[in-house]
């Protein structure tokens, strides 16, 4: 006697309802959180950013020229900076774009994603859930280490009496950059995890275009900086530039609306690049 195989597609008992985008997204919820290393990195992570903020803020508290003609102008980079430099950002990058791969990544490595697609077999949804599901964390973490650092540190620097108010012109901008900054590696790494299907390469992959492929390129030529200007760190370095009074002003400056620009071209083309390979690719 042998039996028929089904179809995953027709599988399901008469009468059971089909999958709602919605149990989608709460599947997707339930798997980024079972992974025991998704809270413990997000926030220990969290307490290092915060940590290298306060850190700063105390230098600058300590090394301020007391008894000095200054103006508040000039340390208004620099209170912005001690609440989130690049330090923040590299931790960033690090931390989101290594959890957009593992989202993807960890379900090729164990075999899930067989099942997975077996429950749902469009593929462009299940993507779709897991990339919604991953900015809506990463926004929330990316809020939090750029808001909390930014208060403390502002908080520190009053005692000198040159804290920033988050009112202060330029400052939601400054605080927003560093949050978005979190979504956009986190989509980019998801994008490299779907596109190489291995933990260590895509760990690696990410690093480079994150991290190293910037520094390739300068402000110095034309071609050279549309190309820096094209990428999310470089891009979120303008916007984190509140006040340029003080600052090189480079030949081939980025702009504040190129910038932004960036960071949502790369999301978009991020989930629409995964989306496609899962789509075409067989498993």
């Amino acid at each position: 006697m042998t039996t028929a195989a089904l179809d995953p597609a027709t599988s399901r008992t008469a009468g059971e309802p089909r999958a709602r985008f919605r149990d989608l997204l709460a599947a997707e919820w339930i798997k980024l959180w079972s992974l025991r290393s998704t809270p413990w990195v997000l926030g220990l992570s969290a307490l290092v950013v915060v940590f290298a903020a306060v850190k700063n803020a105390k230098y600058t508290y300590d090394h301020f020229p007391v008894g000095q003609a200054y103006r508040a102008s000039d340390f208004y980079q620099t209170a912005l900076n001690n609440s989130f430099n690049n330090t923040g950002a590299y931790i960033e990058m690090l931390v989101a774009g290594s959890l957009g791969t593992f989202v993807i990544v960890s379900e090729y490595a164990s075999g899930m994603i067989r099942a997975s697609l077996a429950a749902v077999p469009d593929r462009r949804a299940l993507l779709l859930a897991k990339a919604l599901v991953l900015t809506a964390v990463t926004t929330g973490w990316g809020v939090l280490v750029s808001a909390v650092p930014f208060f403390v540190a502002q908080a520190i620097l009053a005692g000198r009496g040159v804290g920033l108010s988050i009112t202060d012109p330029g400052a939601v901008r400054f605080v927003a950059a560093a949050a978005l900054f979190a979504p956009v590696c986190a989509l980019a790494g998801l994008c490299l995890g779907v596109l190489i299907r291995h933990t260590a390469a895509s760990v690696v992959g990410m690093f480079l275009v994150l991290f190293l492929v910037p520094t390739f390129f300068t402000d110095t030529y034309h071609w050279s900086a549309d190309i820096s200007h094209a990428m999310p760190f470089t891009a979120w370095r303008r916007l984190a530039q509140v006040d340029l009074t003080n600052q090189f002003i480079p030949q081939y400056p980025a702009t504040v609306a190129g910038a932004w620009i960036t960071f949502a071209v790369w999301s978009l083309a991020a989930v629409a690049i995964s989306t496609t390979v899962i789509h075409r690719r067989d498993l």
